[in-house]
């Protein structure tokens, strides 16, 4: 889902240590290291206040599993470094109940991980610890830009 910048480009995310749609190594998956990937966003829209960052896996036996929840990033953000948030951003809860990046963890077999960032014309008063929809009301009628990339994880035999 490319999205449209006014900045020069199409509006992206992608990831450096995967490649769209491959496999996402396994120093990000919950049971071994549980970092968060280094990811590159580009032509953020001119509208753009803030962005918002969704990763989540919708081939989840439960339904869509919301593994990390960030909002009130920088419009100006270029990078977003493993491991780590700048701290103007703002981090709900995922579905394990965590406030914080809880990685892949498939019950069985190969699901998708999309990393999924808004670009929005306003930032979200809403608070740290706030639920995906939460979230999604907050954002909505604010989004000047979507766009993602995912990766792939398998569970071990």
């Amino acid at each position: 889902m490319a999205g449209h910048g006014l900045a020069g480009g199409p509006f992206s995310v992608t990831a450096t240590a995967f490649e769209q749609g491959r496999p996402i190594p396994a120093r990000f998956a919950l049971a071994r290291e549980n970092l968060s990937p280094e990811l590159q966003v580009r032509d953020v829209p001119d509208k753009a206040r803030s962005l918002a960052l969704i990763v989540d896996d919708p081939d989840a036996p439960a339904g869509v599993w919301n593994h990390w929840l960030v909002w009130n990033l920088s419009a100006d953000t270029h990078e977003i470094a493993a491991g780590s948030l700048p701290d103007e951003a703002r981090v709900g809860a995922n579905s394990f109940g965590h406030v914080r990046y809880d990685g892949p963890a498939p019950p069985s077999g190969t699901h998708r991980y999309f990393f999924r960032l808004y670009a929005l014309n306003t930032t979200l008063l809403l608070p740290t610890g706030s639920k995906r929809e939460a979230l999604d009301a907050a954002m909505d009628g604010h989004i000047v830009g979507i766009t993602e990339t995912f990766g792939t994880y398998s569970a071990s035999p």
